[in-house]
């Protein structure tokens, strides 16, 4: 897969993110917000490997804002993430009643999040969003299925499975779509929030 400038930056700014919330980690593990900017960061991350290590590194989300809801459970950015984790491991199987477990968990906490803090534009959307989550799975795992007959009645050149692993690394790309944009932003903010100056003694 190519990466754009801006695919680049992304990967660079989570990635810091990851080491420096490790780091912060090892000082104080009961940073809640420091737990959900790792979180946030390992599925930004996730983007960017083969399925198998996404898969991982989404569990490696979940359980480090697991440990920030322990510590915070309403912290609505903390909800928010989980549910966009818990949403994308959705996508990524193939079983419908499965998915749809974690499509229902993700509503809930979509909801939280939406609950502390009901101004917040983006929460509302994700939560919208959820609500039609197991319809697209079903789009999304009817079109891989026709793709993969397709392919087994075409001729299997080496241009053709090329292009049939673009489709399918494009295919991967938009199940994490609306999900890891959003994610991206919540990191971004983050990254933003601690550069800032510290405000200036009363």
């Amino acid at each position: 897969m190519e990466f754009s400038q801006a695919d680049f930056d992304r990967l660079l700014v989570a990635e810091h993110t990851r080491k420096t919330s490790e780091v912060n980690y090892a000082k104080d593990p009961l940073d809640a917000e420091n737990l959900t900017k790792w979180g946030g960061a390992l599925l930004e991350l996730a983007q960017f490997q083969t399925v198998s290590d996404a898969k991982q590194m989404i569990n490696d989300a979940i359980s480090k804002l697991d440990e920030a809801l322990m510590i915070n459970p309403s912290k609505h950015e903390t909800l928010w993430c989980m549910g966009n984790a818990l949403s994308t491991t959705a996508f990524m199987t193939t079983d419908s009643d499965e998915a749809k477990v974690s499509f229902d968990k993700a509503a809930q906490f979509f909801q939280r999040a939406v609950d502390a803090d009901p101004g917040n534009e983006l929460y509302q959307k994700s939560l919208e969003v959820a609500a039609k989550a197991p319809e697209l799975h079903m789009d999304f795992q009817k079109a891989a299925a026709s793709q993969q007959g397709m392919g087994g009645a075409s001729s299997a050149s080496s241009t053709s499975t090329a292009a049939k692993k673009k489709k399918s690394s494009d295919l991967k790309y938009d199940i994490f779509g609306w999900i890891i944009l959003a994610v991206g932003i919540f990191a971004w903010v983050g990254m933003a929030k601690s550069h800032l100056p510290p405000p200036p003694p009363r």
